[in-house]
């Protein structure tokens, strides 16, 4: 986690979240350049902090509570993003699939990668407790597969859409494990996530004072709705760029996707050089886990309420790279240690999709 001092908060943290929601209050609306490049600006502000008050709490209440945590913050954000586009004025009904796509496969082989590649540098090897990996690719793979593969296979309704009573019983699957998992990985099995080290690191590295940990759930709070907030403001200059650029609209997708990631992706790669790739795993494979099982059903909710179609089913192409991306997964996760060429090899796949997205 971020560097996190036990009696006080930064005061970027405290200032980001206030000043995000007044540039939101000044400037939403603009159509111009300049003021889409500040709402963008204060968006990634809010997100780093809001990233920062959650490490805060989730420094409080230790691990593995503490990934839950960051789950649930990058989750909010993620459901911000998603459902301003959905309900703007450019509505893309494969906004939820792709971005549920760009996690899964940013977290399998971009984060994952990077953060087996950092720490087998520096740490020649690096290990893990195969019982907790190989329990989040448990969930997240039939997850995956309801969510993303099966809407091409169902006969009630043409895929890739799912029919009302198909996506509503799909969301509770996806709900349902989630909430399964959580208690596996909170009570039942708690110590299939838990650092090896857990209890000697604990000792030694103070946590946040409990007025810090409330202070910090408070501005956590503040700062997810400016986040939400700045969502609506910003999303319409995602979608003009990508338009711009002539690339698919998938890229939409992975560009949210990339703005979640991206303030638990420097925790993670803080972890990773530390030689706590649990933590890694635990904060990536959770944020896969966190954003099928709670964005799917707030979303499914969502577009039941307004009418919008959700497309979720991906092309065949895609669901030929997303078995790969767990083939893979399984092998890397499913001996406890891992060396450079791991990594490497997840770091080639990323570069794989990425280039098929662009270059279908």
């Amino acid at each position: 986690m971020a560097s996190i001092h036990p009696d006080k908060l930064p005061l970027w943290t405290l200032f980001a979240p206030v000043v995000a929601i007044g540039v939101d209050l000044a400037l939403h609306g603009s159509t111009n350049a300049l003021g889409g490049a500040a709402l963008a600006a204060a968006l990634l502000a809010g997100v780093m902090a809001a990233v920062y008050h959650a490490e805060v709490v989730a420094a409080r209440v230790g691990e593995p509570f503490g990934a839950i945590v960051l789950a649930l913050a990058v989750t909010v954000i993620e459901l911000g993003l998603i459902v301003s586009i959905l309900l703007g004025d450019q509505p893309q009904p494969t906004l939820v699939r792709d971005t549920i796509h760009a996690v899964v496969v940013l977290v399998l082989h971009g984060l994952a990668g990077l953060c087996i590649v950092v720490g087998a540098i520096k740490h020649h090897e690096v290990s893990f407790r195969t019982q907790g990996a190989q329990a989040y690719l448990t969930v997240l793979l039939p997850m995956v597969a309801v969510t993303l593969v099966l809407p091409n296979f169902t006969s009630t309704r043409p895929g890739p859409y799912y029919s009302g009573a198909q996506l509503a019983f799909a969301s509770m699957v996806c709900l349902g494990l989630w909430v399964a998992f959580t208690f596996v990985q909170t009570i039942r099995h708690r110590e299939h996530f838990t650092p090896a080290r857990a209890v000697e690191e604990e000792s030694h590295s103070p946590r946040p004072e409990n007025r810090i940990a409330w202070i910090a759930l408070g501005m956590l709070g503040v700062a997810l709705v400016a986040v939400v907030l700045l969502a609506k403001a910003v999303s319409p200059f995602i979608q003009a760029g990508v338009a711009a650029l002539g690339a698919p609209e998938a890229l939409v997708g992975v560009i949210v996707a990339a703005i979640v990631l991206l303030p638990e992706a420097a925790t993670a790669l803080k972890a990773a050089v530390a030689d706590k790739l649990q933590t890694s795993i635990n904060l990536a494979l959770g944020s896969a886990v966190a954003s099928i099982g709670l964005t799917v059903p707030t979303v499914a909710v969502i577009a039941w309420f307004t009418g919008t179609e959700l497309a979720l089913g991906v092309e065949p192409m895609s669901a030929v790279l997303l078995t790969l991306s767990f083939l893979m997964a399984i092998l890397t996760y499913g001996t406890g240690r891992a060396t450079l060429l791991s990594g490497i090899v997840h770091l080639i796949l990323l570069a794989v999709w990425l280039f098929l997205i662009v270059v279908p």
